[in-house]
């Protein structure tokens, strides 16, 4: 049972500092949504420390290691460095949070502790590639550790999180569904990649092992690297085809935990829709899917959420949509 301030940790905080994704967390079921929204917060507070630029990126460092290790003290020192209130305030109850990680039965401690440092090293790994000049992942070996450090991760977490917490779900901790959450997590991480493309370009980041990295600042450039960019976008799509099956292995009655999944790998797939038909180069033009065609989605989801042959036929059809190459 969580206590009132707690509560106020996984609500009202939550919401501030989770934006879209707030949404997912809230319709999980109670055995497992103050865990996971927990995570969510620890993961948020060590991504703030790491993008705090006015700090040195050694000392960003220096903290990311500390915490990985255990040790939350020193991150007080840059809480008057957060523009945005909400994330001066995720710093301040940082202790707190902890707090109320230590409430929780051993095994969810350890499962949130290994999805931290897992985290954490995701974030190490991105301060030390890029260190101002514009550089490129390696290769794709390179690219598919990196989304499962940071997002793929968060599948396997799920999963445990599931198997060990929800009744009915305790064949979940077979090597498969872990896999499968794995995918689906690298999946998304793979869409915010390809979308984020020309915003993270101009800050000296390219997560796209492409030799040239500066070549895609030019929009014109587009037309050569657009059969590579659609084979990622190809790769996306298979990602969430295996966090698809994952959602729809959820039994009828955890239509909570099925709502969940199928909301960012729906969202995801209307994305790589709109990649498709655009220039993912140009940065005056973010890609995102309108807020009216994600409110006609939720709908959709809560009136079908019980019927896998209707949520099916809907995923397909934005499948459909996600893998055509037609451009107007």
């Amino acid at each position: 049972m969580t206590t009132a301030r707690q509560q106020e940790l996984i609500g009202p905080l939550l919401n501030e500092v989770s934006r879209s994704f707030y949404l997912t967390l809230r319709v999980l079921s109670k055995q497992i949504r103050p865990q996971i929204s927990l995570a969510y917060l620890l993961a948020r507070a060590t991504d703030t420390i790491a993008d705090t630029q006015v700090v040195a990126r050694e000392r960003r460092l220096e903290l990311l290691r500390q915490m990985q290790a255990g040790e939350i003290k020193a991150v007080a020192e840059l809480v008057e460095h957060q523009g945005l209130p909400s994330e001066r305030m995720l710093l301040q109850r940082l202790d707190e949070c902890c707090a109320m990680l230590k409430s929780f039965p051993e095994g969810d401690q350890k499962r949130i502790c290994d999805l931290w440092r897992t985290i954490i090293a995701g974030q190490i790994f991105d301060l030390e590639t890029f260190t101002g000049e514009l550089t490129a992942l390696k290769d794709e070996a390179e690219l598919d550790r990196y989304t499962y450090l940071v997002a793929g991760c968060v599948g396997e977490f799920w999963t445990r999180m599931c198997a060990a917490n929800v009744k009915g779900l305790e064949s979940w901790r077979d090597g498969a569904m872990e896999e499968k959450g794995v995918r689906f997590g690298k999946g998304l991480q793979l869409v915010n990649i390809l979308r984020d493309l020309p915003r993270d370009l101009r800050i000296g980041r390219c997560y796209l092992p492409v030799s040239e990295p500066q070549h895609l600042l030019a929009v014109e450039n587009f037309p050569e690297m657009q059969p590579l960019y659609n084979r990622w976008l190809d790769a996306a799509v298979a990602h969430l085809d295996a966090g698809w099956q994952y959602t729809m292995s959820y039994p009828v009655r955890h239509w909570r935990l099925r709502l969940a999944c199928a909301w960012p790998i729906w969202i995801g797939l209307e994305t790589i829709a709109l990649l498709r038909r655009a220039n993912p180069l140009d940065a005056a033009k973010r890609v995102m899917v309108p807020q009216a065609v994600v409110n006609r989605m939720l709908a959709r989801t809560v009136l079908t959420c019980c019927c896998a042959g209707a949520l099916d036929r809907r995923y397909r059809q934005l499948r459909a949509k996600a893998i055509s190459s037609v451009r107007p």
